[in-house]
């Protein structure tokens, strides 16, 4: 039974296996044939590759060539300035195309830098203001530092007169004696003014302003109306009285001749000090002091450096004397301690307010009395708003309001002229308030 069975199977098993031998021979091959067109097809890509490569490499070369033919005219330019056969004006070489760094400016951010404003009227906005309106804008927000008259009020400058004084000894360098321009005045009160609040001011109320400045220096009658329109066709007082500076093509290759080196003192000496220092407080304005330093002890001066170096005087902590006067308040000398330190902090009130016997009214009211006093009752001074409207409501200047105002002015009482920031440090506002204490009607 097993030998005829095996007999009929063994003939099915043979053409089974001749059948997937036949089929292993055809996938090979077509194995084979996509493996040879993968490889192809790499090596396509690896010759564009290559290709491209080399045209990138061209390209960098000719870059790196023109780079450094640049490069030697730029020195070839800024050697022969130095030798002096260029003069500092020549233009800078052109660079061609971009660095494709940014973007380009909007319009809009363009605008809000573009504000200056040139000689012929150009870059001016529209608008206009009169003397009249002038007046007033400048009563309220300039005169607390410029007087209502132009006529400067402490150490802050005048605006008006000063005409046929620039040959002086003592010029009085005005608007109207001085600036050559008034695009000058418009430019520089429309960025910079008023005082602490420098961009508040609106087109019309700049011209305004100008038109009233003219007005003081008796350059225009009081019908004058500034515009864009007329702007242009004023000529101010001393237009002619300055010069083109050449001092680029006259002067400047003679300055970078080689220094002689000869003849030279063996010792400088310094024999005088300056007669004044002058300070200049962060809110503004200056104090002029006599400095009574001697010339003595200071260093002489070769070739080999100073003789010695001078220590450094050590500044007093202003804050740490005045905390320490206000806890130990009581004795003679901690009063003492008070009151300089408060004297020392009113000089930066001192350009505007003044105290002691004789005391009048400067761009500020005096502040003889000033605790108890009514707010804004002082004879003769042109308050403000707000501080008339205070005066009507009855309210007195105690240590609270004082310490509250001298911290933030614009916050405690909003609209006033006062241009002053505020005290940052307690110990300065205690120290003020003890020492204007002090000074009685």
């Amino acid at each position: 039974m097993s030998k005829s069975l095996s007999h009929l199977f063994l003939p099915a098993f043979g053409g089974t296996a001749l059948i997937f031998a036949v089929a292993i021979s055809f996938a090979n091959r077509d194995y084979g044939q996509g493996r040879i067109a993968a490889l192809e097809t790499r090596i396509d890509q690896v010759e564009a590759h290559e290709a491209t490569a080399r045209q990138v490499a061209e390209a960098e070369a000719v870059r790196a060539a023109d780079l450094e033919l640049k490069i030697a005219e730029v020195q070839a330019a800024a050697s022969a300035r130095v030798a002096g056969t260029a003069d500092l004006t020549t233009p800078a070489p052109l660079v061609e195309g971009t660095y494709g760094i940014g973007r380009p400016a909007l319009a809009e951010e363009i605008a809000a830098w573009d504000v200056d404003i040139l000689p012929d009227g150009r870059g001016l906005p529209a608008g206009s203001g009169d003397v009249w309106t002038g007046e007033e804008v400048f009563a309220e927000r300039c005169a607390s530092c410029h007087g209502d008259f132009a006529e400067g009020v402490g150490n802050w400058p005048v605006l008006a007169g000063g005409f046929d004084t620039l040959g002086d000894k003592d010029p009085v360098k005005t608007v109207g004696s001085y600036w050559p321009h008034l695009s000058t005045a418009w430019d520089y009160i429309s960025r910079s003014m008023p005082f602490g609040e420098a961009g508040t001011l609106t087109a019309d109320e700049t011209y305004a302003i100008v038109a009233y400045i003219l007005y003081s220096n008796d350059l225009v009658d009081d019908d004058f109306e500034l515009s864009k329109e007329n702007f242009a066709d004023f000529e101010m007082y001393n237009m002619e009285g300055f010069v083109i500076d050449d001092r680029p093509d006259a002067e400047y290759a003679q300055w970078r001749a080689e220094p002689c080196m000869e003849g030279c003192k063996d010792a400088v000496e310094v024999t005088m000090r300056t007669v004044f220092l002058v300070e200049t407080p962060a809110e503004g304005g200056s104090n002029s002091v006599m400095n009574h330093s001697a010339a003595e002890a200071l260093p002489s001066f070769t070739a080999d450096g100073p003789s010695f170096i001078p220590a450094a005087a050590v500044s007093p902590d202003e804050e740490a004397d005045a905390s320490s006067a206000t806890d130990s308040a009581g004795s003679a000398d901690d009063a003492a301690i008070l009151f300089a330190a408060g004297e020392k902090v009113f000089k930066r009130c001192s350009a505007c307010h003044k105290v002691g016997e004789g005391a009048r009214n400067g761009s500020g009211p005096h502040l003889n009395g000033l605790l108890g006093r009514t707010m804004g009752s002082v004879d003769g001074f042109r308050y403000s708003g707000v501080f008339t409207a205070a005066m009507d409501e009855g309210r007195v200047w105690d240590e609270a309001a004082l310490a509250e105002f001298l911290a933030n002015p614009k916050s405690y009482m909003a609209g006033t002229k006062m241009a002053f920031s505020g005290l940052r440090k307690e110990a300065d506002v205690t120290a003020v308030t003890e020492y204007l204490r002090s000074f009685v009607e």
